[in-house]
């Protein structure tokens, strides 16, 4: 199973999105802010790819945030905030579970590499 999470009006994803959809790649899309995200799923993707890689440094709502939950982070903390804002969390993350393989952000090259 495939499946792609992230936030439906980011352009990112819908480029990931549309990318699989022309590839005829079966998925399931999953919107943290309609579908909600778990903790445990969230602690998971910390294990596995780090607290630095899933949060998104780039985006407003890092740099909505107050500048005291910006600073001291670590893997709880920032747990904390992604719960809080799922729109710090990198996005889109794609996760075969065939594979046990998570990818963050898109890459038509890369997404080539992986549904060959």
């Amino acid at each position: 199973m495939t499946e792609l999470y992230g936030i439906a009006n980011c352009d990112t994803v819908r480029k990931a999105r549309r990318w699989l959809d022309e590839h005829g790649v079966a998925y399931r899309f999953h919107d943290y802010r309609k579908d909600g995200l778990s903790r445990d799923m969230l602690v998971l993707w910390v294990d596995r790819l780090g607290w630095e890689t899933l949060l998104n440094r780039r985006g407003t709502t890092w740099r909505q945030l107050p500048e005291a939950d910006r600073q001291g982070l670590d893997g709880e903390r920032a747990i904390e905030l992604m719960l809080l804002h799922p729109a710090l969390i990198r996005r889109p993350l794609l996760s075969m579970t065939a594979r046990s393989h998570l990818e963050t952000g898109f890459s038509a090259d890369r997404y080539s590499e992986l549904f060959q």
